[in-house]
């Protein structure tokens, strides 16, 4: 990104309403997704951890999945590995049957960019920016015209509710309307897979459960496929399909 983005962020004017682009109308529906034999091992202290053991998972285009367990036992770590931001040591991650662990560290950044919306607990937004042009990043970073990013991103604000929030700066946020705007963020290059870390861990009930029902809301609109980690037993007990970690393991449905 260089040094005049911010300036041409700033100049922010309402845009005109037309068609979409046909950039902007192709980027829906999920991707399928497979690892096979996953297993990631860490060297602490001349001795060997083993965070994932043996990992095989398919998720199917389009599907929504929670996955629960105690702190600490990969849950975090898996999710990196699925979004790219991490190697496995082994095993294959495919996106619909294309292995991306043999894809180079720039070939990576350049499909992780487009492919894959992350959502943290932590909202990560930079404090200097306005939401419209925090959720415009992914966009600029992608190299993509500033006209068509402000219309992106402001069509996935007024999607997650904060139309009249546009120029506020994040300290002008409450803490639901952050992660709305992170949400926005992880939304707008249309991603075919979107990774949720912990999304409400710091928001209250009500609030938290307002952010749920977006990850179930766009799912069913955009058809893309979708992957939370949580501690929420009741979120994960409303998706459709329910995933445990133990030890390093993945297990089909909720702990006993």
């Amino acid at each position: 990104m260089t040094a005049t983005v911010p300036g041409e962020v700033a100049r922010y004017e309402k845009p005109e309403t037309h068609a979409a682009s046909p950039a902007a109308s192709a980027r829906t529906g999920g991707v399928s997704i497979s690892v096979e034999g996953l297993s990631k091992t860490f060297l602490h202290g001349g001795r060997e951890i083993h965070v994932l053991r043996d990992i095989n998972l398919v998720l199917r285009a389009g599907e929504i999945a929670t996955v629960v367990g105690a702190s600490g036992v990969g849950k975090s770590t898996l999710l990196h590995i699925l979004g790219t931001l991490d190697t496995p040591s082994r095993g294959a991650l495919l996106f619909d049957g294309e292995n991306v662990t043999k894809k180079n560290p720039k070939q990576l950044a350049e499909f992780r960019n487009v492919e894959i919306g992350f959502v943290f607990q932590f909202h990560h937004l930079l404090p200097e920016f306005t939401a419209l042009e925090n959720a415009m990043m992914p966009c600029l970073i992608g190299r993509m015209p500033p006209r068509q990013a402000r219309e992106q991103a402001e069509s996935m604000l007024v999607r997650v509710g904060l139309a009249e929030r546009l120029t506020h700066r994040p300290g002008e946020l409450s803490g639901g309307e952050q992660q709305r705007v992170a949400l926005a963020r992880a939304l707008v290059m249309r991603p075919r897979l979107l990774l949720a870390d912990e999304p409400s861990g710091n928001l209250d009930t009500r609030t938290g459960d307002d952010i749920h029902q977006l990850f179930f809301d766009i799912n069913r609109e955009m058809g893309m496929t979708i992957l939370l980690v949580t501690h929420n037993a009741l979120l994960a007990a409303r998706a459709p399909r329910q995933l445990s970690m133990r030890d390093g393991r993945l297990e089909e449905g909720l702990p006993a």
